[in-house]
């Protein structure tokens, strides 16, 4: 990492926190991955400029982490692999060559964290999990939706429909992934139910503002058990006064320590992989509030990712 003592953080070529963007063929532990698509999106485009807002808010990281006591850098390789191939307008196409990709970044032993994008990147990424496993992967996801309709506009491949398509091929067991955080005006009561009939637990916004951060923590171990699990954060779970850069704002959402605290939560879970997805830089406000909060989301699985590799304490 840059030395912040030595050269401004403002300086230089906007990678994660200051990573080298290499594309090494071993020996990495995390890799940053954009993903500039949005063609997936339903009302306000913009998320294909995410993974640039993220990395350029993300200068300001440093390496300690005082809540989880872990520094994500030192003694860790992590590099900025870049952005993924994709085809604008073109969605299933975009899934596919994602799935290829990050194949390729799998391969080399490192943990993705993707930056979107909008959502539908996720089901090529969950291709590519499932296929590193073996077997279909847990989802634990914080959204303001639980993105499993069926289509859109008479579109199956979009950010609203993912889920149902990741369930229907395969690649993701709903009995053991939990989706919260949803919220807002639905077309009928089958938003949801049509979720839980695919087998997903499904907590809504209320539900989970209920449970505390260690409640909500142990409900997903309980649930995740011993599968490979996946984490997803849409930017749309947090409320919309302090998040308003994304393509489908729902009012009433999480407040930024709310969300932080349920991502720590889940500290000494080893995920396959994470995403940040739906930052839409053009409605950010003049200081950029979204993208440095998202920026600071994927800094927490930065640090989840150290955690689940520290050595444990002796007894």
């Amino acid at each position: 990492m840059t030395d912040g003592f030595a050269a401004p953080r403002y300086t230089g070529v906007r990678t994660f926190a200051r990573r080298p963007h290499e594309r090494p063929s071993g020996g990495v532990d995390v890799a940053i991955v954009g993903v500039p698509f949005d063609t997936g999106t339903s009302f306000r485009p913009g998320a294909r400029f995410g993974p640039e807002a993220i990395r350029s808010a993300s200068v300001l990281l440093r390496p300690y982490h005082p809540a989880l006591d872990v520094d994500v850098f030192t003694g860790r390789a992590v590099v900025d692999w870049g952005d993924l191939a994709v085809t604008p307008g073109n969605a299933e196409r975009t899934v596919a060559q994602i799935a290829e990709g990050l194949g390729e970044v799998l391969r080399t032993g490192a943990t993705p964290i993707v930056l979107g994008g909008d959502h539908t990147i996720a089901l090529g990424e969950l291709r590519a999990h499932a296929a590193k496993a073996g077997k279909p992967v847990a989802v634990v996801l914080l959204d303001a939706h639980a993105d499993t309709w069926d289509a859109y506009y008479g579109e199956r491949y979009f950010h609203g429909t993912v889920f149902r398509r990741a369930v229907e091929e395969g690649i993701v067991w709903p009995e053991r992934s939990l989706l919260a955080g949803m919220r807002g005006p639905l077309y009928g009561p089958e938003d949801l139910d049509d979720a839980r009939d695919l087998g997903f637990e499904v907590l809504t916004c209320d539900e989970l503002r209920a449970l505390t951060p260690e409640e909500y923590g142990e409900r997903v171990r309980a649930r995740v058990g011993d599968a490979p699990v996946f984490l997803g954060f849409d930017i749309d779970v947090v409320d919309p006064a302090f998040a308003p850069a994304t393509g489908t704002p729902e009012v009433a959402g999480l407040l930024p320590e709310e969300a932080l605290a349920y991502l720590r939560s889940l500290a000494g879970m080893a995920f396959c992989g994470f995403d940040v997805v739906e930052v839409a830089p053009p409605y950010d406000g003049p200081g950029q509030q979204t993208a440095l909060l998202a920026a600071n989301v994927a800094y927490e699985m930065l640090a989840l990712h150290a955690v689940a590799g520290r050595p444990e304490e002796p007894l």
